[in-house]
């Protein structure tokens, strides 16, 4: 390396090998830092330097009387290494910790590796994480947290692992305290009054079915939009009972709760997607097609199918409590809901199913706005010429679609804040925006028996759809 001039890769890489008999009594403790790098305990000043404990379980395991130790400090910002795709968490001091022992890999561990990265106060705004980088995940490489418990304190973070590679203390963006509560005031004031439209949006389409004579397509058309508000109002109603009785319920009863709350985003995501496939029928096969009970079967795919998923997610312990905390480590909020040691459930169940649904009714509200403006531009629709109603109506159906639930996708940071309050806002006033849809779209037509989207006018041999 050095008759290759590379001597910046030897300047961020500094090691410690200790030979340990095999028969150790007692642990060990090595001292590390980011300039000094690693070395003996009592050669660095206390307090200054981070700190690694090496339990003896690790020792026994091994076959051979002499082991070597090696701890490595990695400065990565003069390596250009440990970096991940898109990574937006920033490395503590640009330090990673390599730990070997032996020539073979050790994990499980019953008593773990306890490493502890000295630091100052943290800057406002990051939520220290203890992390290990796992070749495997991804393209390159990234870094991950299983195995690893994070305590944070005031003069440093305690990171417990069962295992040894390349540690380091991630500084996660976070948001604020006072951020944190009034999203959790606006999201519950705004569940509150959704729950109230929702209540006036189901009694208005029971209205309508009972007082005007529909179509068979404009009765399923408003039975489908009585089941997504009530999927929406069971999911603000079950937001309220978490906020309020999680943290104070019995482990089983909190269970139950963080099910029910799963269960009813489900739903609400499942609706949407029948939404968006109703619309595909009306606007692209158009005519000819009858299903026996249809909106029964619909039914039963809206309320059953989640049933399966959270069965299968509780049968396996993926809810329980759920601590929403600030940059101070201070919990803000207790919430039933999937626990931290199953993740994968949420990111595959909720994140994974509602983006192929939003890619779906993407694709679909594409297809209706480009059928609606060229039935505009022709002049066969007759209700709707007013820019306004236009607009409106493409709204609604944004809305309808589940469009602000994309929002969450880029909620990441303390720079989403504003994107954060958008998304708290808008879902919270999605039962509103749906109730004046349905009122504009449908009560002034009821009158000539046609307020629907899904009214089929055959004219002169030319379908179309008002």
């Amino acid at each position: 390396l050095l008759q290759s001039g590379q001597h910046s890769l030897l300047a961020g890489l500094k090691t410690l090998l200790l030979n340990v008999s095999r028969a150790v009594t007692r642990d060990i403790l090595i001292a590390f830092s980011p300039t000094a790098g690693p070395s003996r305990l009592n050669t660095t000043e206390k307090g200054k330097a981070g700190k690694i404990h090496l339990p003896r379980e690790i020792f026994r395991s091994l076959s051979s009387q002499t082991v070597s130790v090696v701890v490595t400090v990695l400065n990565i910002e003069q390596l250009g290494m440990f970096k991940e795709v898109n990574q937006t968490a920033q490395v503590l001091d640009n330090t990673v910790v390599g730990i070997t022992v032996g020539e073979g890999s050790i994990s499980g561990l019953q008593t773990p590796v306890r490493l502890t990265f000295a630091h100052r106060q943290l800057p406002l705004g990051v939520t220290p994480q203890c992390v290990f980088w796992d070749p495997s995940k991804g393209l390159a490489g990234g870094w991950h947290t299983s195995g690893c418990v994070t305590r944070p304190g005031d003069k440093g973070t305690v990171c417990s692992c069962d295992h040894l590679t390349f540690f380091t203390l991630l500084l996660n963006p976070a948001l604020d305290g006072s951020t944190a509560k009034a999203l959790m005031a606006v999201a519950t004031a705004g569940c509150g009054v959704a729950m109230a439209f929702s209540i006036f949006t189901i009694a208005f389409c029971i209205f309508l079915r009972c007082r005007f004579r529909f179509e068979e397509t404009v009765r399923i058309n408003l039975g489908l939009h009585v089941n997504l508000v009530g999927s929406l109002f069971l999911l603000n109603l079950a937001f309220l009972l978490n906020s309020g009785l999680s943290g104070r319920t019995h482990p089983r009863t909190c269970r139950a709760l963080g099910g029910l709350t799963h269960y009813s985003l489900l739903c609400c995501f499942t609706w949407t997607a029948l939404e968006g496939c109703q619309l595909y029928l009306l606007f692209v096969k158009v005519l000819g097609i009858y299903i026996h009970h249809y909106l029964a079967k619909l039914c039963l795919i809206g309320w059953g199918f989640p049933v399966l998923v959270v069965g299968v997610a509780g049968a396996i312990g993926s809810y329980g409590e759920y601590s929403i905390q600030n940059t101070d480590h201070q919990v803000i909020a207790h919430l039933c809901w999937i626990t931290p040691k199953h993740l994968l459930v949420h990111y595959i169940t909720n994140c994974g199913y509602f983006g192929l649904i939003f890619l779906f009714n993407t694709a679909v509200f594409g297809v209706v706005t480009q059928k609606s403006c060229s039935l505009q531009g022709t002049g066969a629709v007759q209700g709707y010429r007013k820019p306004w109603k236009v607009a409106l109506v493409a709204a609604g159906l944004f809305c309808l679609l589940g469009a602000t639930w994309a929002l969450a996708f880029l909620t990441y940071g303390t720079s989403s804040a504003p994107v954060l309050y958008l998304f708290t806002i808008l879902n919270s006033l999605q039962g509103i925006f749906i109730f004046i849809w349905l009122v504009v779209l449908y009560y002034p037509k009821t009158k000539e028996a046609t307020g629907s989207l899904s009214y089929i006018i055959r004219h002169d041999k030319t379908t179309t759809a008002s």
